[in-house]
């Protein structure tokens, strides 16, 4: 009775009752309306997200990898390994179905990285529009193998002892400095079978001659392994077999060389291959 003795007219309580009434279903419709927009928000909001999703330009073409567009796929860095040698390499990679952010690209850096000069691949992704940089890093070739002076190499190693060979990848460009090898590929030091210690043992007999000549090297030849001839700018140096005396030998080097301007004629050849005893050789 408390409650109704604070209102002395009974018609000022009916309208205070109507309206707490009013007031309620003001409430209970602002909140309805709340409810529908926030609805309708987030329909949009996954509306909007699934239209942006699709948009052509999150995902790279089907034919990406087979062209080469440069507005979808740039390669950089491929200086041994020519860009025809890679696309025949891309072309067989299917181009991923999802938006380039969400694609799996490791099997597309595989296959990059069978062809034989590639050390490492890593490719940057840009997501709207889709495109990618590919940086390539290739193994630093450092010896070219060929039959003779005259012919172009039939195939390079790298200081891991990796062999390169075909004509995608040969001739070198002219930027590399390498060491030219004479070999034939037989005669019992097939170049094919060749590994690291092996082109270790040949950049170390080319330092070494280098060093004590202090000229540079024009090649190595090995066509007959058991006699390995080495020629310099100035003479053609005997160096005999590759057994474990051939450096002491290289270390005569400068004993020797001085005499060739003494010598009336043309000098066919140091001959450094017996022990201990050097002699020129006259043609």
């Amino acid at each position: 009775m408390a409650e109704y003795e604070e209102f002395e007219n009974p018609e000022e309580l009916l309208r205070s009752k109507q309206r707490e009434r009013k007031l309620r279903k003001g409430k209970k419709k602002q909140s309805f309306f709340k409810s529908v927009l926030r609805f309708f928000t987030g329909c949009g909001i996954i509306f909007a997200v699934v239209y942006f999703s699709r948009l052509s330009g999150w995902y790279l073409p089907k034919d990406a990898f087979k062209t080469l567009n440069p507005s979808y796929v740039q390669i950089v860095n491929n200086r041994v390994v020519k860009i025809n040698k890679i696309k025949s390499v891309m072309k067989d990679v299917q181009v991923p179905v999802l938006p380039l952010y969400m694609a799996d690209l490791n099997d597309l850096r595989y296959k990059l990285m069978s062809l034989a000069p590639v050390e490492s691949v890593y490719i940057r992704r840009y997501a709207f529009p889709a495109r990618i940089l590919i940086i390539i890093r290739e193994a630093m070739p450092v010896i070219t193998v060929a039959p003779d002076m005259n012919v172009q190499p039939v195939a390079a190693f790298t200081k891991e002892g990796r062999l390169i060979t075909g004509a995608d990848y040969l001739p070198l460009p002219a930027e590399y400095r390498t060491i030219r090898v004479l070999s034939y590929g037989n005669k019992g030091d097939d170049y094919r079978k060749w590994n690291a210690d092996k082109i270790h043992e040949l950049e170390k007999i080319a330092k070494y001659v280098e060093t004590f000549s202090r000229e540079k090297i024009e090649y190595i030849d090995l066509r007959n392994p058991n006699d390995v001839y080495v020629k310099i700018n100035t003479v053609l140096i005997r160096l005999g077999q590759q057994d474990s005396n051939i450096y002491e030998r290289i270390k005569r080097i400068p004993s020797i060389l001085p005499q060739i301007k003494k010598v009336q004629g043309k000098v066919k050849y140091i001959d450094l291959s017996w022990e201990k005893v050097n002699y020129l050789k006259l043609e």
